[in-house]
C-alpha cells in the first residue's frame, strides 16, 4: 500500500506517520469496511485540514459500505452558546456536546437498530439538524470525523472509546488558515471578520487539536488531496 519511504518510523509510543494517495486511503477504510460486522473510521486534525473533505471522498468511493457522520453535529445552539456567553468562542471544546456525540457513538458501534438517524450540522444555518443522516444496520463502516476525536476530556474520552481507529491529518498553518478565511467569506464574513475568526479562535482551537496528535493511529500528511469546497473542513 505504501513504499518503505513514504511511511516514517513512529516513535516509541507514538502514532505511525503515513505520506499516501487518497487511493491509498481509500483501500485501507476498504479493508476494515467487513460484511456483518461495524467498525467505527475517525479522522481528525485542526480547522481547515481537510477532514470533512477526505472523510465524504471516502465513503463516496466506498458507496453503500460506508456512511459518514460528522462531530460538528454536535455543536451547542446558538441560542444556547448565547446564555453562556461563549458564541464568540463557537468551536472550543466546551461548545460541544461530547456526551451526545458519545452516545450516538456507541448505538452506531452496538448497531442493535435498523437504522440509526444521525444529525448533521448546516453551516449557512450555523446550527445542526436532526435525524439527517441514516445509517441502517448492514452499512459495516462509518466514518466520523472532527476537531476532538483524540482530546483526553470528560465526554471525549468516552467518544473515543467507541472508535476503532483514529486517523489524523497533518497540514501545514498556512494552507489550512488560507482555507477558513475563504470558507468564513463563503458563508458570508467580511474579510476582516474572516481573518479575525481564522487567527483568533480558529487558530487557538488548532493549537489544542495539534496537541492530541500523536494519541492517533496514524498521522497522515496527504498527497493530492481532493479539492475543498467552502462548506467543508
Amino acid at each position: 500500500m505504501n513504499t518503505a519511504e513514504d511511511r516514517a518510523p513512529a516513535p516509541a509510543g507514538g502514532a505511525e506517520r503515513l505520506t499516501c494517495s487518497l487511493d491509498e486511503l481509500v483501500a485501507r477504510a476498504g479493508a476494515l469496511a467487513v460484511a456483518g460486522s461495524r467498525r467505527i473510521l475517525g479522522i481528525a486534525g485542526a480547522p481547515g485540514a481537510g477532514k470533512s473533505t477526505v472523510a465524504q471522498a471516502i465513503a463516496d468511493a466506498l458507496g453503500g459500505q460506508a456512511a459518514r457522520v460528522g462531530m460538528d453535529a454536535f455543536h451547542l445552539a446558538n441560542s444556547v452558546l448565547a446564555a453562556h456567553g461563549s458564541r464568540d468562542r463557537k468551536g472550543a471544546p466546551d461548545t460541544f456536546d461530547p456526551w451526545g456525540y458519545a452516545n450516538l457513538l456507541r448505538r452506531l458501534k452496538t448497531n442493535n437498530e435498523p437504522v440509526v438517524y444521525a444529525p448533521v450540522f448546516d453551516r449557512s444555518l450555523e446550527e445542526s439538524i436532526g435525524s439527517a443522516v441514516p445509517v441502517a444496520h448492514d452499512v459495516p463502516l462509518v466514518i466520523t470525523e472532527g476537531n476532538y476525536l483524540l482530546l483526553d476530556a470528560e465526554g471525549w474520552r468516552e467518544s473515543r472509546e467507541q472508535i476503532d481507529e483514529v486517523w489524523f491529518l497533518d497540514i501545514g498553518d498556512g494552507e489550512r488558515q488560507l482555507r477558513l478565511l475563504r470558507r468564513h467569506e463563503a458563508f458570508g464574513k467580511l474579510p476582516e471578520e474572516a481573518e479575525a475568526w481564522a487567527l483568533g479562535s480558529d487558530q487557538r482551537n488548532a493549537d489544542v487539536v495539534a496537541s492530541t496528535r500523536e494519541r492517533a493511529d496514524l498521522i497522515i500528511d496527504l498527497r493530492h488531496a481532493p479539492g475543498e469546497t467552502a462548506a467543508q473542513a
